[in-house]
């Protein structure tokens, strides 16, 4: 009887994946395609000149307590780890795509990223990822996530991001490939994405320049205070950091990093905290397996509910004397304070006391304002 029953769980199981199976060979991840047909992602359509076309990368994951912190509220590292993973293998795919050398894409650039709404404990996480243009050695990878209730079925989105990634050879992953370039249904398309691609890359540019100090600490700080609240971590790039090619994961670095900036939140105001957006995050570098990293985060403004984080990302080569220590990434957090019931609560107000950090918190400032005006005006009804 054991036996039967057995059997009869083991044909079913095996149905259930020749279905899932069936569906995602209907999806295509890597199947071949006449020169005419087209590439639905989940907002517009995107076709390639090449015969092997990159399909939309479509990933779900249900939220384990692991994820998330005391609260059950999902991390945003947790978050912008498959956002991450998911633009990886459809920029990889898109890349590889025509007969040539073969390459892997690295994260370059995460745009702003503003977290919607907070995800919990037993939900689903939908990631969709389309590429929606590319330049020369670059592709730009539009993801968006959505959050399922698998009791009732409810569906929210929750984010959307913009990254941009680079191909790397196999064979030396300092070289930059060309990309394979897209044909747009509209032209409009080309000229919106050319506009992007040049402000990116100017405003990385911009970034990297200004990125030259370190975060020291204080010995007795007072609450409060920069000092107070600034905390870093320092991890060893293991093997599972990376990719098969020795250079670690854009998306294991964002999670480091937003592991600081929440750090850093939860120091000011002692309470339960949740990321509210991430302005860009530039790779300047790459991260090779073997080094040491120094995650650094400061509070750099705060306003009545919301606090912005500088989070800064340093490459020690220990056993490779010929390079010294570098800048590998930089990025803003804001962070929020919630109540035990979810709802947002005023946050001390940050106390600079250096120059550099009066400075700081001006220019922290002027982001909020400016941000704050852009939400007002898209909240404003259309004439």
């Amino acid at each position: 009887m054991k036996l039967l029953v057995y059997t009869l769980r083991l044909r079913l199981h095996l149905r259930e994946l020749s279905r899932q199976a069936a569906t995602w060979e209907h999806l295509g991840p890597r199947s071949s395609q006449g020169p005419g047909e087209k590439c639905w992602a989940s907002v517009q359509a995107v076709e390639t000149r090449s015969n092997l076309l990159s399909r939309p990368c479509i990933t779900a994951r249900i939220m384990r307590p692991d994820d998330a912190n005391v609260a059950g509220n999902v991390h945003g590292g947790t978050i912008l780890k498959m956002i991450e993973e998911a633009g990886a293998i459809i920029s990889t795919r898109h890349c590889n795509s025509q007969n040539g050398e073969r390459c892997v894409a690295a994260l370059a650039r995460v745009e702003r990223t503003d977290f919607l709404s907070p995800m919990c404990i037993g939900e689903v996480a939908h990631v969709s990822a389309e590429i929606t243009y590319t330049s020369k050695h670059s592709v730009e990878v539009q993801v968006n996530v959505m959050s399922e209730n698998i009791l009732t079925g409810t569906k929210k989105l929750t984010n959307k991001a913009t990254l941009w990634y680079v191909p790397l050879s196999l064979k030396n992953v300092d070289k930059v490939l060309e990309v394979p370039p897209v044909v747009y249904s509209r032209q409009e398309q080309e000229e919106e994405g050319r506009k992007r691609y040049e402000a990116q890359k100017l405003e990385r540019m911009e970034t990297k320049w200004r990125n030259g100090d370190i975060v020291q600490p204080v010995p007795n700080p007072e609450p409060n205070t920069v000092s107070y609240s600034q905390s870093s971590l320092i991890h060893l790039v293991g093997p599972s950091d990376c990719t098969l090619h020795g250079f670690v994961h854009g998306g294991v670095t964002m999670k480091l990093m937003d592991e600081v900036a929440g750090i850093v939140a939860a120091r000011h105001c002692k309470t339960n905290i949740v990321t509210a957006s991430v302005d860009a995050i530039n790779f300047h570098d790459k991260i090779r397996k073997g080094y040491v990293i120094t995650i650094s985060g400061r509070m750099t403004f705060t306003s009545n509910k919301s606090m912005e984080i500088e989070v800064l990302v340093d490459a020690d080569p220990v056993v490779d004397n010929s390079q010294k220590r570098y800048r590998a990434a930089s990025a803003f957090f804001t962070y929020v304070s919630l109540s035990q019931e979810g709802k947002s609560l005023p946050v001390p107000q940050l106390v600079p006391e250096t120059e550099d950090e009066k400075k700081r918190f001006e220019e922290g400032k002027g982001r909020y304002l400016q941000m704050k005006a852009k939400r007002q005006g898209q909240a404003e009804p259309q004439p």
